[in-house]
């Protein structure tokens, strides 16, 4: 079978040298549909990374023709992006119809945090009460070794960027074992906000000592999670999981206010205003 395109009014599908109109209809739609989806996704990650970086501020108003040019795709797939970050909570829709960049204030970020950690706390009562496979818990303990094996000898040193990784799926792993689909679903719409997930202020910023230093907390915290959760301790295990979600909001108050050069590195930091 050979395929030759012309522009976007002509496709033809060959199969033994013969055309036929079914092959004409499902052969260009099969093969226009990944391209046009691969398209979208390429936008969305492309206009994600230039609201967090601070390339278009809080407030900016968002028109579809040029920022179609700018992503260099058409304006239907422009909407649909937009509409995904307004689902994100990056944008916000007006009233009479477009979007808008979305600021938020030290109180959104620390709300977020909160909500973060009333919901991994939950999940982690529930995984504790419920009980865990032996499975899921070699898991949880595989990861703490991997984790650990992230801290060096040398006092002090963490390589950062291969402990945000394993953070995240241990995060994703003990919602995961908590059974919940509501939970789950709840825990990925908060932390769609950057600065609220459990690695934002990890990756990238090895050289910031007070970031490097709440890890060495944050991983006795996991260890003391894991044991709760195999010891059925759901209580325990909820007060663990509030209090583990405090290590950002600290390390949110000392980008802020001890060291403001690191708003522009954190993702998402440059939309809070003052």
């Amino acid at each position: 079978m050979y395929t030759c395109g012309l522009g976007h009014q002509a496709r033809w599908v060959y199969n033994g040298g013969r055309q036929t109109a079914d092959h004409l209809q499902h052969g260009g739609k099969a093969l226009e549909e990944p391209s046009r989806s691969t398209h979208t996704t390429r936008a969305l990650m492309e206009l994600r990374e230039k609201i967090l970086s601070g390339d278009y501020p809080g407030g900016t108003r968002l028109f579809e023709v040029p920022l179609a040019e700018t992503l260099q795709i058409s304006r239907t797939p422009v909407r649909e992006v937009m509409s995904r970050l307004a689902e994100e909570g990056l944008l916000d829709r007006l009233p009479n119809g477009g979007f808008v960049v979305r600021s938020f204030t030290y109180a959104d970020a620390v709300d977020a945090i909160e909500l973060r950690g009333v919901l991994e706390g939950t999940a982690m009562r529930l995984a504790a009460e419920r009980g865990i496979s032996q499975e899921g818990l070699d898991r949880l303990h595989g990861l703490l070794g991997k984790l650990d094996g992230c801290f060096s000898s040398t006092l002090g040193e963490v390589d950062l960027e291969s402990y945000s990784g394993l953070n995240a799926e241990f995060h994703d792993l003990v919602v995961e074992l908590s059974g919940s689909t509501v939970i789950r679903r709840e825990i990925e719409r908060a932390t769609r906000l950057p600065f609220a997930s459990p690695s934002a202020f990890l990756s990238g910023r090895a050289h910031v000592a007070v970031f490097r230093q709440s890890l060495h907390i944050a991983q006795d915290q996991h260890r003391s999670i894991v044991s709760a959760i195999a010891a059925r301790e759901g209580a325990r295990a909820e007060f663990l999981g509030r209090e583990h979600a405090r290590i950002a909001r600290r390390n949110l108050e000392y980008a802020l206010y001890e060291d403001p050069g690191l708003i522009s590195t954190v993702p998402g930091l440059v939309l809070l205003s003052s």
